[in-house]
């Protein structure tokens, strides 16, 4: 195992789907608090690699270690755990749309709670009151006896990251948290996470959005058929380094990532 002062190491990681290698011997050293930006072409095995690392994907093969502790080979109660700390985002939100938006941020705490008292959602004053200041921080505090669904896709995505902050992670792994968002909703929610993030709350991000991962990521990871092709600064991922590393010009890389994702090619301008 590697030594030093990285909170997260992925060591050669690989998931086989029957013949086919969706991530293949993935190593990675992520140190605590950075943003990473994960880039890559439709099928790259961005999803796999979040999943895995959460344990939701089994891996083929390969190590996670976080902390010292082999994430691959825990079980019961400590996977439950884990799960906790290394809280996911989807890009489909996940909520409970019938819901109101109060308990869906509430459910964050249901690992911690007995089964009992979660189903009858008996959640204690100091509960309510970190998901309402939770809330409070991305300006949802309004909304929270609204139904889940009667809000936009950025505020759902916004509810989703208060959520996961309930969990008390120390690990945000967000799966294309902005691809069904229009850009505004997509700065909104790529502020949040970034403010999350400075709070000391290590992100992996997967974008489809070039210029979004250059804007608000401390490091971008491109994978290209399950293997990193480029690991380094924002700066460095110049368009020639993307027609290296893929054999596209960056706009059409940019217009068949979206078209992946179901989402319109859109660049952020933030500072």
């Amino acid at each position: 195992m590697k030594t030093g002062a990285s909170m997260l190491e992925i060591e050669r990681l690989t998931r086989r789907f029957g013949s086919k290698t969706a991530v293949d011997g993935v190593s990675l050293s992520i140190p605590a608090g950075q943003m990473v930006g994960v880039i890559g072409r439709s099928g790259a095995g961005k999803s796999t690699l979040l999943r895995m690392i959460n344990r939701l994907t089994e891996p083929s093969e390969g190590r996670i270690i976080f902390d010292g502790q082999d994430v691959t080979q825990l079980k019961g109660r400590a996977l439950r755990d884990w799960r906790m700390r290394s809280a996911m985002i989807f890009q489909q939100f996940n909520l409970v749309q019938r819901l109101d938006v109060l308990t869906n941020v509430l459910v964050g705490r249901l690992n911690q709670r007995p089964m009992l008292s979660s189903m009858f959602k008996m959640f204690t004053a100091e509960e309510r009151a970190m998901a309402l200041t939770a809330l409070d921080r991305f300006d949802l505090a309004e909304a929270a006896l609204q139904r889940a669904d009667t809000l936009s896709g950025g505020q759902q995505q916004r509810v989703a990251i208060a959520r996961a902050l309930m969990q008390n992670p120390r690990l945000i792994l967000a799966d294309e948290p902005i691809a069904s968002l229009d850009p505004r909703n997509s700065k909104i929610v790529m502020d949040a996470l970034r403010d999350v993030n400075r709070d000391g709350l290590t992100v992996l991000v997967n974008l489809h959005d070039l210029t979004t991962a250059r804007n608000y990521c401390d490091r971008i990871v491109a994978l290209n058929a399950g293997r990193v092709v480029f690991d380094g600064p924002p700066a460095e991922l110049t368009a020639a380094r993307i027609r290296e590393v893929y054999g596209v010009t960056e706009e059409e890389f940019a217009e068949e990532a979206a078209l992946a994702v179901g989402a319109t090619p859109h660049q952020l301008a933030v500072a």
